[in-house]
Parts: structure tokens; sequence; C-alpha cells
């Protein structure tokens, strides 16, 4: 089945900007992440997101992606046009022209695969930041047969069909004359080694999974979907390469009462009519503590108060967001008869009629629009 585009994908233009495509992402990492999403096709949804991020994100990778669709993105440069597998003899017939310098020693140094890490956190902890130990499954060398994949006291030879190649010339007819292709060794699948007796520890591929146990720093003011690099954590090289990275992607559980916005924090505060008509003085909840608010008189409900400062620490240390608290006026459904009684008489004498210029028209335009129905 062909590939869907990757801005389909992610629901965005071709002339999307990065911001764009990294907040189309986020929120399609948030709804089909598998540790929220339980759908049976989420973590494929996840998975292509992903992937279609990873190209945009990168300018070079775009570009190639836009001039040669999915065959560009995938390598570098002409290298994009991959393997033969996917163009036929396409990428023999570059050989042919180019003589194959692309093709990469089987016996060169190759740096390990990167691995991924979900991390999901509390709230306070994605604001605050922690310290913590996680044990991931990785392959490392085989202790027994020091990762050559070999029975201890045995030796890997080269192999004698592409001696040590890896590769294989392969003649084929084709409409521009007889010529020769490069095809992987099928006898040593293009190690250009031979393995006569394999290590009984992990049967001849030099690799043993282990459980490792890593240290990672939570930096303070990390917010969903972003990721932590962990340099050197991957999977082990190849032939004496470095080791690949590990990347912990944050997913961040919701807050009852606060939710978050970059390095902002927003909150509802609610409050009686009382305390609005008459004024207040109020303790609100904050991440760094509780603090005294005063609510002027008058006060409508939706009415917005910011805290500087009291947000989010920025998770470059460009100081903190601030904290936004919205007022919302609770109306009392149960009142007992002196309650009712007190209303009636306050309604009486003009309660129901505002002292402030604004909304004294805005309840006179209300009622001139009503008046003839």
């Amino acid at each position: 089945m062909s590939k869907r585009d990757y801005y389909d994908i992610l629901g965005v233009g071709k002339d999307a900007s990065k911001d764009e495509i990294k907040k189309a992402y986020r929120k399609l990492a948030r709804k089909y992440h598998p540790d929220v999403n339980k759908e049976e096709d989420a973590a494929d949804k996840f998975k292509e997101a992903k992937e279609a991020y990873e190209v945009l994100k990168d300018d070079q990778k775009r570009s190639q992606y836009d001039q040669f669709g999915h065959a560009g993105a995938q390598g570098q440069g002409f290298g994009g046009f991959g393997g033969a597998q996917d163009f036929g003899g396409f990428g023999d017939i570059f050989d042919m022209f180019f003589g194959g310098g692309r093709r990469r020693d089987p016996n060169a140094p190759q740096q390990g695969a990167d691995l991924q890490y979900t991390m999901v956190l509390d709230f306070e902890e994605a604001i605050f930041g922690k310290e913590v130990d996680i044990t991931l499954p990785k392959e490392e060398n085989c202790e027994s047969c020091n990762g050559s994949g070999a029975k201890p006291g045995s030796k890997v030879k080269t192999c004698t069909h592409c001696n040590g190649s890896g590769q294989l010339n392969v003649e084929q007819n084709t409409p521009f004359g007889k010529v020769v292709n490069r095809r992987v060794c099928h006898h040593c699948n293009g190690s250009g080694k031979i393995i006569p007796e394999k290590c009984k520890k992990c049967s001849g591929t030099g690799k043993v999974k282990k459980n490792k146990k890593i240290h990672i720093s939570i930096p303070a003011g990390i917010d969903e979907g972003q990721q932590i690099r962990v340099t050197g954590k991957g999977e082990p090289g190849k032939n004496g390469g470095p080791a690949g990275d590990l990347f912990v992607v944050v997913q961040v559980r919701a807050h009852e009462f606060f939710e978050r916005d970059g390095d902002h924090i927003h909150c509802e505060l609610p409050l009686t009519f009382t305390q609005v008509a008459l004024g207040d003085e109020v303790e609100v909840p904050t991440v760094h503590g509780k603090v005294m608010l005063k609510i002027p008189a008058g006060t409508q409900t939706g009415k917005v108060f910011r805290l500087k400062g009291k947000g989010a620490p920025n998770v470059r240390g460009y100081g903190h967001g601030d904290q936004h608290i919205q007022v919302k006026v609770i109306t009392p459904t149960k009142l007992n008869k002196r309650q009712k009684e007190l209303l009636k008489e306050f309604n009486a004498i003009g309660g129901n009629q505002s002292t402030d210029d604004h909304s004294s028209s805005l309840f006179k335009r209300f009622k001139e629009a009503f008046k003839g129905e």
C-alpha cells in the first residue's frame, strides 16, 4: 500500500511554517499516543505522524521530500533514491554511471540505532523537573564472544564469495547492453564475514538484550511532546562505531485545576455574587504556592487576573510565564427562606439595575431589543 502524503497526515499545507507543523504533530501525538489511546490503529497513526514530523521539521529532508516524494525523504542527496529494491534496476543504473561509490563498506564502523522511551510525568513534575532512573531493555555486546558472534576459541572468516566486500557483481542484459550490477552477497548477508561456529549465548549475532539502568535529568518547564536527547545511550555501534542516542519523549498528565499554554498557566476561580459585588481578598493556588488576590468590587464574571511570574519556568532558562486566573461567578442553586426574602428586597429597591454606565446601557439595549415580543 502506498504511503500517505506527509502534509496530509499532519493536516497542514505545503507552505506551512515550522511552528504550524510542530503544533499539528503535537496535537496528533496527544490524540494517538499508545499510552493514551487504546484504539487498535492508534499506534500506527502515532508512528505515521512521527515519521511525517521527522521529515518536515528538517529543512533538508523537507526539500528532498518536496522534490522526490517519499523516496527523497529516505536518503541524502542522490542517495535518496535508496536501494534498488524500491526502483527495480534504477539504483544499478546509477551504480553503472557513478561507479557504485555510494555503497557502504560492511566492515566500516557504523553508529548504533537510536532508541525512544516515553515518560509520563505529573503536571508538577513537568513544571519543576526531576531526576529519575529508568530501566530500559537494550542490546549490548555479548560478553562471551566480545561482540564477534563467534564461539569462544573460534575465528570469524572473510567471506570467500565476495572477498569481504559484502557485495557480488552480477551481469545483466539491458537495453544499453551488458552491464555489471552490484548485489548484496547472500552468503554473508552483506557483512563480508562468515562465522563457522556461532556463539551459543548470542546465536552468532554478537548482541544480547539486557536491562540497563539509565539516569535521566528532566529539565524544569518541559512540556507535552518535547523530548530529551541522551547521547550515547542508544543501541551499540557496529565494527567499533559509536552508540546511538536515546530520545525520551515526554507526556504530561492533565491537572484537575490548572491548564498549561506554553509557559503560561490558566485556571478558573469560582466566586460568589457577594464577593464580586462587594469586593474581597481571596487565597488562590499557584504551582509555586498560595497567594492572596484582591477582587475589586463590581468584578464581572470572565474577568482575568494575571499573576506575573507565577507560571511555568521556560525550559531554556528564559524566566517564568504568568498565571492567568479567570473569574467564574457561581449562582446559588439552593436558597433558604431568609436568603430569598433578602434577594427579593434587594431587587425591589433597584438591585436589578446596575449603577455601572456600561452595564446599564447593556441592560437598556437588551430590554429595547425584546420590547415588542
